[in-house]
């Protein structure tokens, strides 16, 4: 037999059979089940969502052999010939084909005649905005008072090009995208009865790439059966699709975290290489923030099955709030001007660099590139309590960290004293490697073999190329061949993060200390009743 294509052979046949169209298979349901029909409907949405395919059932529903009803048989005459597209009192016409006016006096005269086998004629007129104005002139007397033996079902992609006369004499329902949850669900019960194997992060991908159209999500699962020989996995998919690979998103954003420039740039560099999308790239780079967001703010909005859970919940700490916010308004912008630039690479990376130039602060947005130079970061803000202050107050420094009284004083060339918090300070490390540094307890060091402890809230950091990078980081520090030994457990003292946190804690709590004692900005609390807000008190970069 011929293959027929997914999208026609799954195409629902009642509905029960309609995915993520509840609110309309609802209303329409409850209408036939209580005989109030209307004798026009207009069904709007965009492509893929069901449009025709749920005339057709509505079709079925007014001709079944088996009387008026939301659940038709679908053995009777009448409805398989519906299935197959041959039933003679169902009309289907395509308006991007018949837009004139002849065209719909023909419709309309056959429309007095009873039907041949039916109890309805139905006339299913897909795509009815591209009829012209003296066409949609001449039903517009039939539409309001058509015979009663006739129902019409107009689907239209754009109904804003439809007239307000026209509107006003249907029953209008909108159709809505698909969710993407509605969309892999419905592949995984496609899959398993056509036997495919497959993976749920694949569906995903066919799911973000469907954009809500069940058509086109049937159709690029086709393509990518075809393209896996006979299987769906995400490496294929993501090759099929020039989706971005996951993991580029993480290294962007790590290298972010740590103000890495040339690391965001090597990223950049490796896509280009590759010929992967940078339009893509910026559009789950935006989703990406958005679920940092969620987890900053809303964690049990996550879902508990998305496989990078943990990487996402570890930049989430990495990130303040503002941080995030901003970044998703730059990615938006810099995916709005890429056509403007001069080329798509150019585009991208300039996005990389304003995300990396510009930090949110209290009064306004910094650069990071210009006060890291030893220039002044420019703001122009209005005068506050705190600003004023800050601008003449400087906190005093942090205490800094103390290794522990049970390390020696000094060591010498390649030899480790066992302060572990100095020691990753040193190490030439980066992104989720220098991460697993960080949240690492030293237990023990026994013939060059660090034995280290991590908290399973953090063992996502743990994967074999961490600690790779981590072991050939200690290596080249020491001079010598480094054994590496990692285990989860509960740490007992402090780790360089939260040595780091803590003095963080510090800086500020001594800022806000110095603003409040400031004789300035006591003047202005005792006379002008003025408040200090302290959550826009930053200390000074040492």
């Amino acid at each position: 037999m011929t293959y027929q294509v997914l999208a026609r052979k799954w195409r629902p046949k009642n509905f029960a059979d309609m995915v993520g169209q509840e609110h309309v298979v609802r209303a329409l349901s409850n209408a036939l089940d209580q005989n109030r029909l209307h004798h026009a409907y207009l069904l709007t949405g965009t492509r893929g969502v069901g449009k025709t395919t749920l005339g057709r059932i509505i079709a079925k529903c007014l001709n079944c052999e088996t009387g008026i009803t939301s659940k038709p048989c679908g053995v009777c005459a009448a409805c398989t010939e519906i299935d197959r597209g041959r039933y003679v009192d169902m009309i289907e016409l395509d308006a991007a084909s018949n837009t004139g006016i002849d065209n719909m006096r023909e419709v309309l005269d056959n429309a007095q005649y009873a039907p041949t086998r039916g109890r309805f004629k139905v006339y299913l007129i897909d795509e009815v905005h591209m009829l012209s104005k003296a066409a949609f002139n001449s039903m517009l007397k039939t539409l309001e008072e058509p015979p009663a033996h006739v129902k019409f079902i107009l689907a239209t992609t754009d109904p804003q090009k439809i007239p307000v006369t026209v509107l006003s004499r249907c029953l209008q329902f909108n159709l809505r995208q698909m969710p993407a949850q509605a969309i892999i669900g419905h592949l995984e019960n496609v899959l398993k009865e056509e036997g495919v194997p497959f993976d749920i992060p694949a569906l995903r991908l066919l799911a973000r790439a469907a954009q809500g159209s069940m058509r086109d999500a049937l159709s690029l699962t086709d393509q990518a059966i075809a393209y896996g020989s006979g299987q769906i996995q995400e490496a294929e998919v993501r090759a099929m699709l020039g989706a971005v690979d996951q993991a580029y998103l993480f290294d962007l954003l790590d290298a972010l975290s740590h103000q890495d420039g040339a690391g965001l740039l090597a990223v950049a560099d490796n896509m280009a290489t590759r010929s992967l999308s940078f339009d893509a790239a910026l559009q789950d780079l935006g989703v990406m923030l958005h679920q940092i967001a969620l987890a900053q703010t809303v964690p049990e909005a996550l879902a508990d099955d998305l496989p990078e859970k943990a990487r996402i919940e570890a930049l989430a700490q990495a990130f303040s709030v503002d941080e995030v916010q901003l970044y998703y308004q730059i990615v938006l912008h810099g995916r709005k001007d890429l056509y403007l630039a001069p080329d798509d690479y150019a585009g991208f990376t300039m996005t990389l660099l304003r995300m990396l130039s510009f930090r949110p602060e209290a009064a306004g947005l910094v650069s990071n590139a210009a006060s890291g130079s030893g220039m002044p970061a420019q703001k122009k803000t209005n005068p506050s309590v705190a600003a004023v202050a800050a601008a003449s107050v400087q906190a005093p420094p942090a205490a800094p960290y103390v290794a522990p009284t049970t390390a020696p004083a000094a060591a010498a060339a390649g030899v480790f004293n066992g302060d572990w918090i100095s020691l990753v300070g040193k190490l030439k490390l980066g992104g989720m490697a220098m991460m697993l540094a960080q949240h690492c307890e030293l237990k023990g060091m026994e013939n060059d073999n660090f034995m280290l402890t991590l908290p399973p809230a953090h063992k996502h950091l743990a994967e074999k190329p961490y600690q790779e990078k981590l072991k050939s980081a200690l290596t080249e520090h020491f001079g010598r061949p480094i054994k590496l030994n990692i285990e989860l457990g509960v740490t007992t003292g402090p780790t360089p993060v939260q040595v780091q946190q803590n003095q963080k804690a510090e800086r500020e709590q001594r800022a806000i200390e110095s603003i409040e004692q400031d004789p300035f900005v006591r003047d202005l609390v005792e006379q002008f009743d003025a408040k200090v807000i302290e959550s826009t008190i930053k200390p000074l970069q040492q």
